[in-house]
């Protein structure tokens, strides 16, 4: 017998869309699920979702790994009461320090500092192979490549 998941039961109308009503909570539900897996990392690392995405951004930036909070707010796609609350959080913990700036004083840039590098990229080994785990189990190496590819087509 199989086991139900919360997409055997919810109950969107597919006449809708008979196509992509299916697709659609499908990408839903894989997105809970990756979600999911991240949770244990989160939790070890005193993270939430967007805090690590924060880190992460930051991270990817290119040295000094330095962006403006209205840069951060575009790619992490979060409200600016919502990204000061957790700059405020994340510099607490040292994890980030921002500072003005002597020719413009209304802008605080936002640094990774060497203890926020440190965690966020332990976190990210972590998430990766975490995920890859979580993906290998489900498809092979075929589909993990066929589907990478119609995701970023979806992305674009």
């Amino acid at each position: 017998m199989r086991i139900k998941n919360r997409m055997d039961s919810h109950q969107w109308d597919s006449g809708f869309d008979p196509q992509t009503v299916p697709l659609f909570l499908q990408l839903q539900w894989a997105q809970a699920q990756s979600l999911q897996t991240m949770r244990p990392m989160l939790e070890k690392f005193a993270l939430s979702a967007v805090k690590f995405d924060v880190l992460a951004t930051l991270r990817n930036a290119p040295a000094p790994h330095q962006m403006t909070p209205s840069m951060i707010q575009d790619a992490v796609v979060i409200s600016s009461g919502g990204l000061t609350k957790v700059l405020l959080q994340l510099e607490t913990r040292a994890l980030v320090t921002r500072r003005q700036l002597a020719d413009d004083l209304r802008i605080k840039p936002v640094c990774l500092t060497a203890a926020g590098a440190a965690l966020v990229e332990q976190a990210m080994a972590e998430t990766v192979a975490d995920t890859g785990h979580w993906l290998r189990q489900r498809l092979d190496a075929t589909e993990i490549s066929q589907l990478t590819t119609l995701l970023a087509k979806l992305a674009q």
